[in-house]
This record gives structure tokens, C-alpha cells and sequence, in this order.
């Protein structure tokens, strides 16, 4: 993380954080210490959405897929009666 801001500053000086999260990267930004949130450019925004597929399509390319799984039925789950 490059910056880290806490809420006041960031409202205060709005304009240089988003600035420097074009220029620089990534800005934190803290609420009574903690992390809070996270200022990004759009670009970086988009480049992290598009990295992430859908569910389903991560299922589909799995290793496993195809692969008929089954549960061992000799022992009951713990915690459940049947």
C-alpha cells in the first residue's frame, strides 16, 4: 500500500488522494485505525474485475471436473443425528 490516510484527511484532501491513486497506486484509507477502504484508479479497478471469472467456469476447468465424487457412508457426520 502506498498511502495509508485516516477518513478526515481523506475527505479533506479528496482530491490529492485520488490523484495519487492515479499516479502512485492504491491508497488505504482508516476509520478510528482501522482499514476501512481502499481507493483505486478504474483501470486497476477493471484489471482486478476482469481477473476474476465466474464460479461456475472455475468448477468447469477444475482438475476434478468430471470426476464422480462420493462420501463415505460408513460413519455418520459429527454433530448430526440421523
Amino acid at each position: 500500500m502506498n498511502a495509508v490516510w485516516q477518513i478526515q484527511d481523506a475527505k479533506n484532501k479528496l482530491s490529492e488522494v485520488i490523484t495519487r491513486a492515479l499516479n502512485q497506486g492504491p491508497q488505504l484509507i482508516t476509520k478510528h485505525g482501522e482499514k476501512t477502504v481502499v481507493v483505486i484508479s478504474y483501470a486497476e479497478y477493471e484489471k482486478l474485475r476482469k481477473s476474476q471469472g465466474k464460479l461456475s467456469e472455475f468448477f468447469r476447468s477444475s482438475p476434478l471436473a468430471g470426476i464422480e465424487l462420493t462420501r463415505d457412508k460408513s460413519l455418520p457426520r459429527k454433530g448430526i443425528e440421523l
